[in-house]
């Protein structure tokens, strides 16, 4: 997410953050450096141009070069105008209104509109907790109605029963009479794209729109297609006047012009954001979040949300007496990766903690999972006995473990060593910082993995 954008930003960034004093000519030169970076990222040329300006003018006038730190000022300066740019706060969806509340979907053809109805009737149901009702009305797209209705299964949740032989007006008519019938309160109306905007197209959104006054009219585009998902934006919001955007494939090779043109051209927020495949990689958008991580400044608060998500309170209290007394065992070990890996990727996880983002990079996703399903292999491989006491694994032990788990002893020798090297770290940590930290990410009590584990899993062998 924001690769390009990140990396050149951070180094431009590097050459001024430690020096004593700035001069007009090095703020002139590093914003030469920061636009040349956003227009590299697909960021329109306009905005690029506006954004520095306002920087430049911002640097100058609050007497940042004369300040003690006036790297670290005009990078603040920066975060402060990407939030700005991409909006001053989460736009969510307005629930409080009579339901149900209709959401509709809009888009070219290949943007994932029909995937992001899965995830958002997710969202709204873990989340928000709303009873959706997902409505395929893409008559077009062969396979795409029983898409929606296979994702419709996977997650339990209610589809209209449609098919390719009714009209798109008729379907999202019939499904709201139904929704409201069954006590629906979220209706979320998967309608067809084209593979470019066209009248017919337009027309036929336009009339379902009229016929069922939809609250809220979201735009789906893929992130990945650059300035051409922001002229999307601005036809789809001339004929619609749509009330958000979704950004899909954040998570790709997306340069991230996108989110930082579209808002700007349509003044619509982007309300969400695709973060990966899985029914569960989508986002509510924070503009100061997103700035942060572009910035390589971090993501705590997303973190600890997503902490709050999947780890049990209890166990994190417990793990925390444990650790006090130096009983950290390989079960516990085990349970702290699994706990990870419900909050994500390992790469995604390290770009949320501040200074991380870099080295989150390098990490290939793919030979993470491989290596933490090795790891998970190896422990399972152990009796309940040598997973509480690691020092009793001999020589025959190992072996017996390698051949249990398909791996090999030298395997074994390095997780249990690895072992050993962080339960001496945390036999420090606890002395001092270890309560200090866990309750500065999950608040009194916890409520955080110890992610010191991170650094413990072989980091080398991730790399891309």
């Amino acid at each position: 997410m924001f690769n390009s954008l990140q990396d050149k930003l951070g180094n431009t960034f590097r050459k001024i953050r430690g020096k004593a004093s700035i001069s007009q000519g090095d703020l002139a030169a590093t914003m030469k450096e920061v636009r040349m970076a956003l227009l590299e990222a697909d960021v329109n040329f306009k905005i690029a141009k506006n954004f520095c300006e306002e920087v430049e003018k911002r640097a100058l006038g609050e007497d940042v070069l004369k300040s003690v730190t006036p790297g670290q000022q005009i990078v603040k300066i920066v975060h402060e105008q990407l939030v700005n740019v991409m909006g001053e706060g989460a736009v969510e969806i307005d629930f409080q209104t009579k339901p149900p509340v209709i959401v509709m979907l809009v888009g070219l053809q290949g943007a994932g509109k029909t995937t992001t109805a899965g995830k958002l009737a997710k969202l709204f149901k873990e989340q928000y907790k709303r009873n959706p009702f997902l409505v395929p009305a893409d008559v077009y797209r062969p396979a795409a109605i029983e898409q929606l209705k296979t994702l419709g299964r996977q997650l339990d949740i209610p589809v209209f029963n449609s098919n390719t032989d009714l009209d798109p007006l008729e379907i999202s008519k019939s499904a709201i009479r139904e929704a409201e019938l069954k006590g629906f309160d979220t209706i979320i109306l998967d309608t067809a794209g084209r593979l470019q905007i066209d009248t017919e197209m337009m027309g036929e959104l336009q009339d379902i729109s009229d016929a069922v006054e939809p609250h809220e009219i979201l735009l789906v585009a893929d992130a990945m297609t650059g300035q051409v998902a922001v002229d999307v934006a601005q036809g789809f919001h001339d004929a619609l006047e749509i009330d958000g955007l979704i950004l899909t494939k954040l998570d790709g090779d997306a340069r991230g012009g996108a989110a930082l043109s579209m808002r700007a051209v349509t003044g619509c927020p982007i309300k969400f954001i695709g973060v990966g495949e899985k029914l569960d990689g989508l986002e509510v958008f924070h503009p100061e979040r997103m700035a942060g991580r572009i910035l390589d400044m971090g993501d705590v608060v997303s973190l600890v949300e997503k902490a709050a998500k999947e780890i049990d309170l209890e166990e994190s209290l417990k793990l925390q007496k444990k650790l006090k007394k130096n009983d950290f065992t390989l079960e516990d070990f085990l349970g702290q990766l699994r706990m990870m890996k419900k909050m994500g990727s390992m790469s995604s996880l390290m770009g949320m903690i501040p200074g991380m983002g870099k080295m989150a990079k390098q990490i290939d996703p793919e030979e993470a999972e491989k290596e933490l399903k090795k790891i998970e292999a190896i422990i399972l491989s152990m009796t309940k006995k040598e997973r509480e006491k690691s020092g009793i694994i001999n020589g025959n032990r190992r072996k017996r473990i390698a051949k249990g788990s398909g791996t090999r002893v030298q395997d074994i020798n390095k997780l249990l060593k690895q072992f050993l090297d962080m339960k001496k770290m945390m036999k420090k940590m606890s002395k001092g910082g270890m309560g200090g930290l866990m309750n500065m990410f999950g608040g009194k009590g916890g409520g955080m993995p110890d992610l010191s584990a991170l650094g413990d899993i072989d980091i080398s062998k991730l790399m891309k």
